[in-house]
């Protein structure tokens, strides 16, 4: 019995290396095998390469977003174009309390050094507070000019986050500060409500600075006082949001969300969706195309007439009809996939079966008594498994698509991260419209990326396992 195990293994062994032997000759099937295991490396490195853990939970939070910056491009295209501002967080500050009885006065500043083309989108002061509190906030440029940004007063009987807005908060006094240097056309054309505020904060103190304003780089030292008035009032971690023009690598969406985290968190689901209807639909096509071809006759003409009733059933109509109707679901959508799928290998995995029940060895197995399922299972669909195999290939992508195509409908599932839903929101957002190309480009690379890579795979075993087969 040992030496049969050992007999078995090393055939098996040595098959496997005839297989590789040849699977190397083909170029692009080492391409896909590469790719695959950058994918892999990808998901299993997930954890550490995003920087937000918690994106596969809170995708569709948005306060979970909140610090960040809106529509910002990704970092990369400061090398392409102006030098942009980039998003931190300034945590640094100088901070004096004074204790007036039952008032305390905190003062601190933040120092912003100021070196891009163009400027942050605003600069939001975050704190947490209690209590009776006024606040201001004023600018000190690197030209000496100090400007009073924000005065406004907060109550509030629970501990709570404060966020203020430089940019929007200070705009009409950004605006009296601009009016000093501009000229009257221009004054003309711009108020209050459409001057470009982070623009005027930022640039030289000139002509010309609510249209297009020469960048002032240097240290911004933003001063806050805080009057804290009554013995429980109270603030606590301030700090400063650099709300930049660009974020992480790919960007961010309307909703602030990091779509870097987004795309990579995607790869595992469109991976196990891809991989578990592929396996099961194939499985199934094999076990129902062999079935068929061994018993022929009444049974597989009666088999096929089922089988040409599911190939008149359009695909993507029905699953869009199904995702519809109930609460859309990730596992929902992988069993109408799985029950719609298992047709495509059917007729090819027939009429291997016919060839196959004519051989020799299956007569012997009839003449020794084994029974239907051990003749199947045991003799004939070990024969058509390297078809299987190259089969699921091909179609990993073909479910990677239409749970793409469902999603993009709005039918897939919320609750989890795909590439599709992102590009759901993409296209509700109007990406396309309002040039959010990096909303729209990456998901879709990935798509087509991950969509190749098993194409490659399944052409190169294809064209390796199919004249090995017709030979037997």
């Amino acid at each position: 019995m040992r030496e049969d195990k050992s007999t078995k293994w090393e055939e098996t062994k040595k098959s496997i290396i005839e297989f590789w032997q040849e699977f190397k000759q083909v170029k692009y099937g080492l391409v896909g095998v590469a790719l695959f295991f950058v994918f892999v490396l990808l998901i299993l490195l997930e954890p550490y390469i995003i920087p937000f853990p918690e994106v596969n939970d809170r995708w569709g939070d948005v306060n979970y977003w909140e610090e960040n910056p809106r529509k910002a491009a990704p970092v990369w295209t400061n090398y392409f174009g102006e030098y942009k501002a980039e998003h931190e967080f300034i945590r640094e500050t100088d901070l004096d309390i004074k204790d007036l009885g039952k008032m305390k006065m905190i003062n601190g500043s933040f120092i912003y050094d100021f070196d891009y083309d163009l400027p942050p989108k605003d600069l939001v002061f975050k704190a947490n507070g209690k209590g009776n509190l006024n606040i201001t906030i004023e600018v000190e440029r690197p030209d000496g000019k100090i400007i009073e940004v924000v005065r406004r007063g907060i109550r509030s009987s629970g501990e709570r986050v404060i966020s203020l807005s430089l940019g929007n908060g200070g705009a009409r006094r950004l605006y009296r500060f601009a009016e000093a240097y501009e000229s009257e056309e221009n004054k003309e054309r711009f108020t209050a409500d459409n001057v470009r505020s982070m623009f005027v904060l930022f640039g030289e103190a000139a002509e010309g600075m609510m249209k297009k304003p020469v960048p002032l780089v240097g240290d911004y030292k933003i001063n806050y006082s805080i009057a804290a008035v009554g013995e429980d009032s109270m603030v606590e971690d301030p700090y400063l949001i650099v709300s930049g023009q660009v974020f992480g690598l790919f960007g961010t969406d309307t909703s602030k969300r990091d779509i870097w985290s987004g795309v990579i968190a995607g790869i595992k689901w469109a991976m196990l969706l891809g991989l578990l209807v592929a396996i099961i639909s194939v499985t199934i096509g094999a076990i129902y195309g062999i079935t068929a071809a061994y018993f022929g006759g009444r049974v597989d003409t009666i088999m096929m007439r089922i089988f040409e009733v599911f190939r008149g059933i359009p695909m993507l109509p029905v699953l869009i009809v199904l995702s519809a109707i109930f609460s859309p679901s990730i596992w929902l959508l992988l069993l109408m996939m799985c029950a719609l799928y298992w047709r495509g290998p059917v007729l090819t995995i027939r009429s291997m079966g016919l060839q196959i029940r004519e051989e020799t060895y299956i007569e012997a197995a009839h003449a020794l008594d084994a029974t239907h399922s051990r003749i199947i299972f045991k003799h004939m669909i070990p024969q058509v498994i390297p078809l299987c195999f190259a089969s699921m290939a091909l179609r990993v992508p073909m479910a990677i698509v239409i749970e793409a195509s469902v999603s993009l409908l709005g039918l897939g599932d919320s609750t989890i991260v795909t590439w599709g839903q992102i590009l759901h929101g993409a296209m509700n957002g109007g990406a396309v419209l309002q040039g959010l190309w990096w909303w729209v480009i990456p998901p879709g690379l990935f798509i087509a990326t991950m969509g190749m890579t098993f194409a490659f795979i399944g052409f190169a075993m294809d064209k390796i396992l199919n004249p090995k087969l017709k030979t037997r």
